[in-house]
């Protein structure tokens, strides 16, 4: 039994040290992507969607860890005031928008309205169907304003976010991420899967593609999401010979094929 164990430990390491490694190398390649960005004057939107707990916080803070703050921004934004609520729905994002030579990375974006606001009933369905006419629209003119979006939707199992939910239950690092919507997200699945797949459908634009990450194993979802984000880009790698996001963990969402999203 020992011997089991010490095996399982040692696969354990073993992996985490490939991890990092791997990780190591993809940073310095973002490193190489923001001077990029920099030097072309490129204004880089990366939107992170997904379902409570489905891992975009850590997504984001892996990809961010090594760039500069300067031109880097994370925008997380709280409830609407009650002038935003008042003012065109798009508005409060707007402002966050990047300039040139800036990388901003939107953990949860506009697409509120499509999921946890359809769910909850934050919004009349009037507005939410609106918004599945309108947001196509606007992110139409982002890319004619030179912005280049790219849009992430992460997806987990029932299983796993049970397990992520219980657990940050659990942690005293993140009682900062509980709130009453985690017991909503559980209780609302099948619709939230419903909001999800309305959303994808409607907004998913040749322009303005949806990508799907299969992050049930956190460590593979952040390797392939820098890595698909590396390739969205023209730039010199640092490293000539990149490899490529894996199809099975990151995948161009197709409204007409059949999905392996999460049921």
């Amino acid at each position: 039994m020992a011997s089991k164990k010490h095996g399982a430990a040692a696969e354990r390491g073993s992996a985490k040290k490939v991890y990092r490694r791997e990780l190591h190398e993809l940073w310095i390649e973002l490193v190489a992507l923001q001077k990029h960005v920099i030097d072309k004057g490129l204004k880089l939107l990366v939107v992170f969607e997904g379902r409570d707990a489905a891992g975009k916080d850590g997504t984001i803070k892996t990809i961010v860890r090594h760039l500069s703050p300067r031109e880097t921004r994370v925008v997380a934004l709280g409830k609407p005031s009650d002038r935003e609520c008042a003012s065109w729905y798009f508005q409060r994002w707007s402002a966050h928008l990047p300039a040139r030579g800036e990388i901003v990375l939107l953990n949860r974006s506009w697409y509120n309205r499509a999921g946890v606001e359809k769910v909850m009933g934050f919004c009349t369905k009037a507005e939410h169907a609106a918004f599945l006419d309108e947001a196509p629209i606007f992110e139409d003119m982002l890319r004619r304003s030179g912005v280049v979006l790219v849009k992430y939707y992460l997806d987990i199992t029932r299983k796993e976010q049970r397990a992520r939910l219980a657990a940050r239950r659990k942690d005293p690092l993140s009682q900062w991420k509980i709130s009453p919507i985690d017991a909503a997200a559980l209780a609302h699945w099948k619709d939230y899967s419903k909001a999800r797949d309305s959303m994808l459908s409607a907004t998913h634009t040749p322009n303005a593609p949806w990508t799907i990450v299969h992050a049930d194993d956190k460590r593979l979802a952040r390797l392939n999401v820098i890595r698909d984000l590396l390739a969205r880009v023209d730039y010199r790698a640092a490293h000539e010979k990149r490899r490529r996001a894996d199809p099975r963990i990151v995948e161009r969402f197709t409204p007409a094929a059949p999905s392996r999203l999460a049921r």
